[in-house]
């Protein structure tokens, strides 16, 4: 089995494989806080639930690929993998892994693991040229070449932080459930604010992706658009541009990326 942890600034998010196929997923608050002792007990509370896993720490547990947007999260992960499956081979992303995918940014070092880690996903699950959608703490839209290269890409608010932005800021108004409203003239505040929310980020997918295909393929209907991240099933219905949704990309891509580092051992 391999384990494959993704975290983002909110939330992390781990998946198990065998194989090709994902067998189990789990979604966890991110805590820059938490200390690697406290990150193996809460793994091995998740994993010592599963029935294809032994009852110890690590049983079952044939690799591990993590990547991270939060350093102390990833300083902590390397201790864990360090100290409770130092007999099981691990691979970090971060400058020097390879994944397949060059990178034509001005400043390549600056590109969010999880970014690059969705492109080689995408490349791998539908070619190019494609723009991967993640809805998260950002919403970010990256762009992938047809000869599979990571060209750069877009980062937006995300969703969340939206809607409490509103509530922060709105002297009249609070933080509300992020649910599709009965329709887009809403009848009362918090239906005003989800209207907003919903198809106001609807809009925003549109149009960005719209500009984004132009520039990436001379013929726009070319372009692969995946959509990909927690919050994506809320945009998803409204949403004109996107062509597949893949809640679990980044997962897979941390398969990908840890098989093709451990065929070079």
């Amino acid at each position: 089995m391999l384990l494959t942890i993704d975290v983002g600034n909110t939330h992390t998010v781990l998946g198990l494989f065998d194989g090709e196929d994902i067998v189990e997923h789990w979604r966890i608050s991110t805590d820059p806080r938490r200390t690697a002792d406290e990150l193996a007990v809460l793994l091995q509370g998740l994993m010592g639930m599963h029935p294809l896993l032994g009852d110890e720490l690590g049983d079952g547990i044939d690799g591990i690929a993590i990547c991270a947007t939060v350093p102390s999260v990833l300083h902590e992960l390397r201790e864990v993998t360090r100290r409770y499956y130092g007999d099981v081979p691990a691979v970090l992303v971060e400058p020097g892994v390879k994944t397949g995918v060059p990178i034509l940014t001005d400043h390549p070092k600056e590109v969010g693991a999880d970014r690059i880690i969705n492109a080689v996903a995408a490349v791998e699950l539908y070619g190019g040229p494609a723009i991967v959608v993640d809805f998260g703490t950002a919403t970010t839209f990256d762009a992938v070449s047809a000869r599979g290269e990571y060209i750069g890409g877009v980062i937006a608010p995300g969703i969340e932080i939206s809607v409490e932005a509103l509530g922060v800021k709105g002297a009249q108004l609070r933080k509300i459930e992020v649910a599709r409203p009965r329709s887009v003239i809403g009848k009362n505040t918090v239906e005003a604010m989800q209207s907003g929310i919903v198809y106001g980020f609807a809009g925003q997918v549109d149009g960005v992706v719209n500009r984004m295909a132009r520039e990436l393929a001379k013929d726009p209907d070319d372009v692969t658009v995946i959509a990909t991240g927690g919050l994506a099933p809320m945009v998803l219905g409204e949403a004109s541009v996107i062509d597949e949704h893949e809640p679990w990309l980044t997962l897979m891509g941390l398969r990908l990326v840890y098989e093709r580092n451990m065929s070079r051992m």
